[in-house]
């Protein structure tokens, strides 16, 4: 059996570059890579199975730079996306931009050629649940606040608030597939991360990076920098935190199982052992670094309060809590995450330090 091809947009990213590595690894899949930055798979540049186009696939260059690719392509992987909060905030227009005006003609190129646009979407595009709005309920009501692909409602907050940006962006981009699909066969497979964490993940302001990482780094950072940890609106929010090497075995099955994984969307979530309030996490973080250290003082490492208009600016709005159910992958991929919230701090804490500590 031939070697299957795939284009991969933003293969040079924090997923991209996870998941490149795993299909260099098996030594059946070909890579049309495509993104600006390449640092993180530096070490596979000079694999003959990868070849690398340093463009920015925008609006008005999708489709001569994409299209030579798609005819016998197995299938078509977004990755690149505005994924920061802070940035919804601070830059909703480029959010909106980036995440559909300047993706959607990936859609319809794919629709043109019949090729599998497999599309990493958000857990976000549910927005906050219903429990949150009921009072007193305090998530006593699954049913409430369980995300299902296929029949929970999104909810998001009203418009004036731009941390919907991005959320917005990418329901819009979902439902433009989900349109191709009905009215020209688009086949289509979309993923709804909840929260991949690991090694190669964000930037550390100051190192290689400027402005506000999402949570993790700028916990990462505030231990490095021996400044304070700051919790947002008390850190009483929720996330479903899941390791990238079992997001990317969820997305590998998906690519090996096209029969079972075309027009389909997965929530990719650990519910079982990823569940954590942002305030625990500030907590289990700051131990993690002291064992990773051997520096025990981080048991006691600084934590303060700060509201979220403050940390992100006007128009913040958090989501409270994201359940996945994952019986859509269990059932039809065999998908189970693997890996235990402590153990996925472990490994990525540790790359943070090894490469920015020491």
């Amino acid at each position: 059996m031939g070697k299957k091809k795939v284009v991969i947009l933003g293969c040079g990213g924090f997923v991209g570059s996870h998941l490149t590595e795993r299909l260099l690894a098996r030594g059946d899949y070909e890579i049309e890579g495509f993104d600006t930055q390449v640092t993180k798979i530096e070490q596979h540049l000079d694999n003959p199975r990868l070849r690398i186009h340093e463009v920015y696939v925008d609006n008005e260059t999708t489709v001569p730079e994409i299209e030579p690719f798609l005819d016998d392509c197995h299938a078509v992987i977004s990755l690149a996306a505005v994924c920061t909060p802070s940035q919804y905030v601070s830059n909703p227009v480029h959010t909106i931009h980036s995440n559909f005006i300047h993706a959607y003609k990936l859609i319809d190129l794919c629709a043109k050629h019949k090729s599998w646009l497999f599309h990493t979407s958000t857990c976000e595009v549910y927005g906050r649940t219903l429990s949150s709005y009921i009072p007193g309920e305090d998530y006593t009501n699954p049913a409430l606040y369980e995300q299902v692909e296929d029949e929970t409602p999104l909810v998001m907050g009203p418009t004036v608030n731009h941390r919907w940006s991005y959320a917005a962006a990418k329901a819009l981009f979902e439902r433009y597939v989900l349109a191709h699909n009905q009215e020209t066969g688009l086949p289509f497979t979309i993923i709804r991360p909840y929260n991949w964490f690991g090694p190669k993940m964000d930037f550390i302001p100051g190192r290689d990076g400027e402005g506000v990482p999402r949570v993790l780094a700028c916990f990462m950072t505030a231990l490095l920098d021996g400044q304070p940890m700051q919790l947002v609106d008390g850190g009483e929010a929720y996330r479903t935190i899941t390791y990238i090497d079992d997001a990317v075995d969820a997305l590998e099955a998906m690519l090996e199982n096209p029969s079972k994984s075309k027009n389909q969307i997965f929530n990719v979530g650990n519910r079982e052992d990823g569940e954590i309030k942002m305030k625990d996490l500030a907590e289990l973080m700051r131990q993690t670094y002291a064992e990773i250290t051997g520096d025990e003082s981080y048991r006691q490492h600084p934590i303060e309060q700060i509201t979220g208009e403050k940390f992100y600016g006007g128009g913040y709005e958090d989501c409270d809590r994201r359940v996945p159910s994952i019986e859509k992958a269990q059932r039809l991929l065999g998908w189970e995450p693997k890996t235990r919230l402590p153990e996925t701090l472990r490994r990525t804490m540790a790359h943070y330090h090894e490469a920015y500590g020491r």
